[in-house]
């Protein structure tokens, strides 16, 4: 602090980011062993997985930074936390791990990255922070979706499973919607055109008769009719996870939200995810020539436009990538786009658009 002499108490307060293992797990003797050192070279005061990610020790003088790191990555393999205009720490759920829902393996992907990225976590590179976080399915357990620069979200490309044995027992009230969750209270009697049908966001459900339908084309995948009854809908088989970039909390220029980039690919460990790593070395080519300082991925794409993006990435724009339809009629043209280019002969025009 300014005023050491007043306030020797908090003279120093340094805070250490520890890099937390995928999917936070832990045994006890672990947890113990952080303690230790917390309580021997710092106040012993942490905060678990706030929003940053890590496993945060809050206060600790100068001269104790260096036995802390040392004795972390020595002794207990652990790694620092991201911190500064570099890669973040990588977080993700607990994937396939625990959850039924899991489209990909989120543990895997995110110690792949973790340890792909060293290099990008430890020295500042970047116009700002950069951070990965990884979804096994659309619930979005650790909201990738709205706090990353690069968001992995679990999904499938086929049809929603359905049991219809068990959509009836949801209807006749053998089995409890929701897996129970909202038991304290009597609700009533479970209305499936109410709390499922009706509260379909693009009404791509119909009972027909006994059955339920879906029309699975019209179907944007927002998890609520299989969270409603886990025991009749299930996820589909042909799984992946979709990339959306720009996502970000409301610091310089207000909170955005991720905006998809590639709609589905497929998560591979057998070929290093070759896929993915594309996309982020595309990505971050472009970034880091074109951001400016303290810029987030998100101002960056708002400033120059998607198009450019796309552009850099190699992709072809898809009727996916659009947000908000028909909000802009206008489309820009590239002299290579346009069969002789500026230069047209008029009276050629002219024979196909006249006055």
């Amino acid at each position: 602090c300014d005023q050491p002499q007043e306030f020797p108490g908090v003279a120093h307060f340094h805070t250490v980011r520890l890099a937390q293992p995928a999917g936070k797990y832990y045994t006890s003797e672990y947890l113990n062993q952080i303690m230790d050192v917390w309580d021997m070279r710092g106040s012993g005061l942490t905060n678990m997985h706030g929003s940053t990610g890590d496993i945060v020790l809050l206060g600790t003088r100068t001269e104790q930074l260096e036995e802390i790191f040392f004795e972390m990555t020595h002794k207990y393999q652990t790694d620092l936390g991201g911190s500064g205009s570099n890669l973040r720490t990588p977080a993700d759920c607990i994937g396939s791990s625990r959850c039924e829902y899991s489209c990909y393996d989120t543990n895997a992907l995110c110690h792949f990255l973790t340890q792909e990225f060293q290099d990008e976590l430890h020295r500042p590179a970047f116009p700002y922070k950069f951070k990965f976080k990884f979804d096994g399915c659309p619930n979005c357990c650790v909201a990738s979706i709205a706090r990353s620069d690069m968001a992995f979200v679990g999904t499938w490309k086929d049809d929603i499973r359905i049991d219809q044995e068990a959509v009836q027992a949801y209807i006749g009230g053998e089995i409890p919607p929701n897996g129970g969750a909202h038991a304290g209270r009597d609700w009533g009697k479970f209305d499936i055109q109410k709390e499922v049908i009706d509260l379909c966001p693009t009404g791509c459900m119909w009972m027909d008769g006994n059955e339920l339908k879906i029309n699975n084309r019209e179907c944007t995948r927002c998890m609520h009719c299989i969270n409603a009854m886990p025991r009749a809908l299930r996820i589909g088989e042909e799984t992946g996870c979709s990339i959306l970039v720009g996502a970000k909390a409301p610091i310089l220029d207000g909170q955005q939200m991720g905006s998809l980039l590639v709609p589905f690919v497929e998560v591979n460990p057998d070929n290093d995810y070759e896929a993915v790593i594309h996309y982020i070395d595309k990505i971050w080519d472009w970034w880091m020539m074109e951001g400016k300082n303290r810029e987030r991925l998100g101002e960056t794409i708002r400033r120059l436009s998607f198009q450019k993006l796309l552009e850099a990435c190699d992709m072809e724009a898809d009727v996916r990538h659009v947000a908000y339809p028909r909000e802009n009629p206008y489309i820009f043209w590239k002299e290579e786009e346009v069969p002789g280019g500026w230069d047209r002969d008029i009276k050629e025009f002219r024979k196909y658009h006249q006055r």
